[in-house]
Parts: C-alpha cells; sequence; structure tokens
C-alpha cells in the first residue's frame, strides 16, 4: 500500500485538494478532522486539555477558539498541548491504515497539516506540498472568522516555509490557477504513484525504523 502525504501552510487550498484526492477515488485521512473528533463532546482528548486549561471548556468540549486563545504566545503550553493530541492523532491514523490495507487500497492519503514539522514525511511514501503565491494565501486566511494579522504571522512562524516545503516535496499542487487544474494536478499524481510500490506498510518495528532512518542519513553522507 502505497502512502502519500498530503500538506501545505495555512491557506494554501490542502482541504480542496483532500476532497479532489476523494474524488479521484483514494482514501483520506485528514488529522484536523481528528482533532476536531478529539476534542468535541465525548472525545478522548478533552478530559486531558481541560485538566491543562480548564477555561477552553465550553459545555462538555473543547472551544477551539478559547483554546487558540490561551496558547498564543505561550511556546510551553503549546508543547503540552501537542504532547496531548499528536499521540491520539497518530494512533487514529494507523487505524485508518489497518482498516484500508485489509480493504487491499493501493493508494491512501494522509492529509497531515504540520506534516514536515512533525516528521511525518518518514511515515510516507512521496509528499504532496500545496502551495500558492504568499499574497493569495493571506488574502484568503485574513477573510477568515476571529483571523488578525498577528494571529497569522504567529501561525506561520510555527510552519516551515513554503518555499522549504516545495523543496522538500516529490509532488507540488499550484492552487491560484483554479479548481479545474489544481483536479487535473492531482489526478496526474495519481496516474503516475499508481504502480508505485510502498516501503512503509506494514509499519516497521519502532527498532527497525530507527534503524533504517540511520541507514538513510549514513547513505546521505556518502
Amino acid at each position: 500500500m502505497l502512502i502519500l502525504g498530503l500538506t501545505g501552510s495555512i491557506g494554501m487550498g490542502k482541504t480542496v485538494a483532500a476532497d479532489n484526492f476523494r474524488r479521484a477515488g483514494l482514501p483520506v485521512h485528514d488529522a484536523d478532522n481528528t482533532v476536531h473528533e478529539l476534542t468535541g463532546v465525548g472525545g478522548k482528548a478533552v478530559d486531558p486539555i481541560a485538566e491543562l486549561f480548564p477555561e477552553a471548556v465550553k459545555k462538555g468540549a473543547i472551544d477551539r477558539e478559547a483554546l487558540a486563545k490561551r496558547v498564543f504566545g505561550d511556546p510551553e503550553g503549546l508543547a503540552r498541548l501537542e504532547e496531548i493530541l499528536h499521540p491520539m492523532v497518530h494512533h487514529r491514523e494507523q487505524q485508518f491504515l489497518e482498516h484500508r490495507a485489509r480493504q487491499g487500497c493501493r493508494q491512501v492519503v494522509l492529509d497531515i497539516p504540520l506534516l514536515f514539522e512533525t516528521g511525518g514525511e518518514d511515515r510516507c511514501d512521496a509528499v504532496i506540498t500545496v502551495s500558492a503565491p504568499r499574497f493569495l494565501q493571506e488574502r484568503r486566511v485574513l477573510r477568515r472568522s476571529g483571523m488578525t494579522r498577528e494571529r497569522l504571522d504567529s501561525i506561520l512562524a510555527r510552519q516551515i516555509p513554503d518555499a522549504e516545503k516545495r523543496r522538500r516535496s516529490d509532488f507540488i499542487v499550484l492552487t491560484s490557477l483554479g479548481r479545474d487544474f489544481s483536479l487535473l494536478q492531482i489526478l496526474n499524481i495519481v496516474r503516475i504513484t499508481r504502480h508505485w510500490r510502498g516501503r512503509n506498510w506494514p509499519a516497521q518495528p519502532a527498532g527497525l525504523a530507527q534503524i533504517d532512518k540511520r541507514q538513510k542519513k549514513l547513505d546521505k553522507r556518502t
């Protein structure tokens, strides 16, 4: 099974790209939607987050706007929040992959906004970055309710620059030339990778994965 990682900075059009992969027939695991489920009513992350940030709980769920304001400018608080959420999201991702493997899927997509920032590219066989010019990115994001220039700058400061993401990717989807063109690019990626052989599923045991990672680093040096 081939694992395609889909990523892109805020406002680049990743949501539409993920929908286009679904239209092309590929199952997509959405990390952000998983966070919504985990922090919604009855979600497993509600109680642990409530212990750290009780002011972010409203009607039995985590108010994401209140939580964002609480951790804004608080790197330590953000790190503690990520320590709660990241393992839970990764566990759900593994369940998704196991289910799709049993179904005999040849290609799947992991939609992960902070793919490079969290080292998620190591779990993927190829990475696709969604990209657009900076002026268009800012226009899209600043239209969102509650978004300010200061908050946008803070979000971008925690994300790897778009140029670096594009450099480290196997494919780039440009979203500034219309949705039809974006769809054509994605259909082409699906076609090109259809017969690629996946290397990351079944997942390796932790020890073997670390050995393989070290070997790749050695290969780059020699």
